[in-house]
């Protein structure tokens, strides 16, 4: 690995932004776009939270109006269903946790002025609002939006007659494709940037762990996508220009899209994990005050686990008709990967172990990732086990499992984020009290909620069905379905003090210093806010970003560009 930063890396891109539309709407500056693909995918997330809550009150109380919507159609449901998975994984995981942190965090925790590609970086941003607005258009047009499950199985998205919703269907394939593209500009970006944008003294083992996360996470997306667009191109074909890729009726073959989709949606994950696991690093080492425990082996195992994501898509397929020698082989890889995320969870408890923990709020959301993710990953190695499978399949045992990687991945990896590098965006502190109570108001009911819906899938529930209470042997579940309901009711209630403490604290909250958590990396030696070009100075990086507690100094952290 080269260790020199060439002679370009700092400095190439003046900027010249004083009107409102330069400064706000057309911007180049790295934290800028970040705070843009921030509040587009918060704003996305109150979509997909209100979608969530209106067909869980159909589940609850069927054939009952739902406050704010009314009486939900069996299409309606199924719409719902469908745009509140799309939303939270592709509109709100992927914007929020790769593209605002990277954005926001990349230069100043390498020490540069911007991203290389700057006018780039604004395209992608522009892609991906273009993508959010024809996803919401959907939504309204003749028919309604698109009913076929956010996996978009064919026949039910690629024949007409089979589906209710043909224009949806292809307005959310047309959003989903200008969705992909404009995250392949922004990994461009951000790669290129850590190669080549690094402070001088900075070598490839003192960059954060944060930022290597978003860097393999990116090239990840850039590896697996491609042929996931192909298909959805093939599956527009399908519905547009009268062509049978999946149609079975004249040659096509439909599990061929579950190939294309799953062999990108697998290491999808991971494309959303990586970054929460380095916000979790960055947040753990300095609320403990301590080392993060095996640098390197860190990152060697997150290297091994993105190569090994490309082995697992197909234990979505196990009963889809694969053959069982393959559904083994599967089996073997789905266990195998369980093995790198494990000890990266041993990894940062070790960096725990014996530190000086102080339980702020990003630690409390830090602490309960591991947690949570913890239950996700050891109910997911019954579901990577083919036999286990053909009976858990498509129940809501799946379900409740996929809330517990993607909920801590997406929701708690935010939470986590935010209010520990909420000082450094806005120059304010969010309020202690505010954001513990919003904490424990999310937690609580996130475990009761789908703790519940583990129970309801043992015992042989299935998903995607608009009113359980027309068959006899699911009614008994009932009670179950209006805790979990109003459990969810509740937590989304609790998003009000988050909303509240967030926006309270950007106009009065208390002033931050430059480095209120007493850290090492880059980005705290900046303002607060860090103004336009990030410093008037650029920084020199001396050591690793997770000195602290050395033996020696007086002072237990060791900011990075300090000499010594």
């Amino acid at each position: 690995m080269a260790d020199t930063v060439p002679a370009f890396a700092h400095g190439a891109h003046p900027h010249h932004e004083v009107s409102f539309w330069s400064k706000y709407v057309f911007s180049t500056d790295h934290k800028m776009i970040a705070m843009q693909y921030m509040f587009t995918g918060l704003f996305m997330g109150l979509i997909g939270g209100y979608f969530a809550y209106v067909f869980r009150m159909q589940l609850a109380f069927p054939g009952v109006a739902v406050p704010g919507f009314g009486l939900v159609s069996p299409a309606e449901y199924n719409a719902l269903v469908t745009n509140h998975g799309t939303i939270m994984i592709f509109w709100v995981a992927m914007p929020v946790l790769l593209a605002a942190f990277g954005n926001f965090l990349i230069p100043l925790m390498l020490g540069c002025d911007d991203m290389v590609f700057p006018r780039i970086n604004r395209l992608s941003y522009q892609l991906f609002l273009l993508s959010a607005i024809i996803l919401v258009i959907s939504f309204f047009v003749p028919g309604g939006g698109f009913g076929g499950a956010w996996t978009a199985y064919p026949p039910l998205s690629a024949k007409a007659e089979y589906s209710l919703t043909p224009l949806g269907s292809t307005l959310w394939l047309v959003a989903v494709t200008f969705e992909f593209i404009a995250f392949l500009l922004g990994g461009i970006n951000f790669v290129t940037t850590v190669m080549n944008s690094r402070a001088p003294g900075m070598k490839m083992y003192d960059i954060p762990m944060v930022v290597w996360m978003i860097v393999v996470a990116s090239i990840l997306f850039m590896a697996s996508v491609g042929p996931l667009i192909a298909g959805a191109i093939m599956l527009l074909m399908d519905q547009n220009l009268g062509t049978a890729f999946y149609d079975p009726d004249r040659g096509g073959d439909p599990i061929l899209w579950q190939h294309l989709f799953w062999f990108f949606g697998h290491p999808e994950v991971y494309v959303v994990l990586l970054p929460t696991l380095g916000i979790v690093a960055e947040i753990i080492t300095v609320f403990a005050r301590k080392k993060l425990f095996a640098y390197k082996t860190v990152l060697y195992t997150v290297f091994g686990t993105a190569v090994l994501s490309f082995t697992v898509w197909a234990h979505h397929q196990f009963v889809a008709g694969i053959d069982p020698r393959m559904a083994h082989i599967f089996t073997i890889t789905t266990l195998l990967i369980s093995i790198p995320i494990a000890e990266l969870m041993f990894v940062y408890i070790a960096t725990l172990y014996g530190g000086s923990i102080t339980l702020t709020t990003p630690m409390l959301w830090a602490l309960s990732f591991i947690a949570t993710f913890l239950i996700g990953g050891v109910t997911g190695i019954f579901l990577g086990a083919s036999g286990t499978d053909i009976y858990l399949h498509d129940t809501y045992f799946v379900l409740a499992h996929f809330h517990y990687t993607f909920f801590p991945i997406t929701i708690i990896g935010f939470f986590a984020g935010i209010t520990y590098w909420f000082p450094k965006m806005f120059g304010r502190m969010l309020d202690e009290r505010l954001g513990k109570i919003h904490f424990w108001g999310t937690i609580i009911p996130f475990n009761i909620i789908f703790l519940t819906l583990f129970v309801v899938g043992l015992g042989g529930q299935h998903r995607r069905i608009y009113d359980y209470t027309q068959f006899p042997d699911l009614a008994r579940f009932q009670d179950l379905r209006v805790l979990a309901t109003v459990w969810l009711v509740l937590m989304l209630g609790f998003q009000v003090v988050f909303i509240y403490n967030f926006f309270r604290s950007m106009a009065r909250g208390e002033k931050a210093s430059n480095n209120p958590w007493k850290a090492n990396t880059l980005e705290w030696s900046a303002a607060s806010p860090p103004p336009h070009g990030n410093w008037s100075e650029l920084p020199t990086a001396y050591r690793g970003p997770y000195e602290y507690s050395v033996p020696g100094r007086e002072e237990d952290y060791w900011p990075q560009n300090v000499p010594g």
